[in-house]
């Protein structure tokens, strides 16, 4: 099963002992997301580091590591998908994800309530990701 990956999803894989780190690790599930979450994983780096207190080079393993788990779609992949992406996203600056739903037909694992304010794509939050799971 594909699912796309929220960033603030992604966000939580690098605290070590955090219950997202170990469904992401361990689901069957195949996680893609855009491209655009990397380059906000990257504008990021510093707060992350600060608050997960890992080192400079632990997060650059644990970033390696997280590129070898999640697929990072480039966006002339989903570029058709856009257009009607936007019409349904709360936030616009979450196009781009929900244009990953629309070209794979699959559902968003996010923390963000105010994207599940659309009925064309399904939206999950973690919990509710473990309760699929399990």
């Amino acid at each position: 099963m594909e699912i796309v990956i929220d960033t603030n999803i992604l966000f939580s894989f690098f605290w070590k002992n955090s219950t997202t780190r170990k469904l992401i690790i361990t689901s069957n599930f195949n996680i893609i997301s855009p491209i655009t979450a990397l380059e906000e994983i990257d504008k990021y780096t510093h707060e992350i580091i600060k608050k997960t207190r890992l080192k400079e080079k632990e997060f650059n393993e644990e970033l390696k590591r997280l590129k070898e788990i999640v697929k990072f779609v480039d966006k002339k992949e989903y570029f058709y998908f856009l257009k009607d992406a936007g019409k349904i996203s709360p936030d616009k600056k979450d196009s781009d994800f929900f244009a990953l739903c629309f070209k794979y037909n699959c559902l968003f694992w996010t923390n963000d309530s105010l994207l599940k304010m659309q009925n064309k794509i399904r939206v999950l939050n973690t919990e509710e990701i473990i309760e699929l799971l399990f």
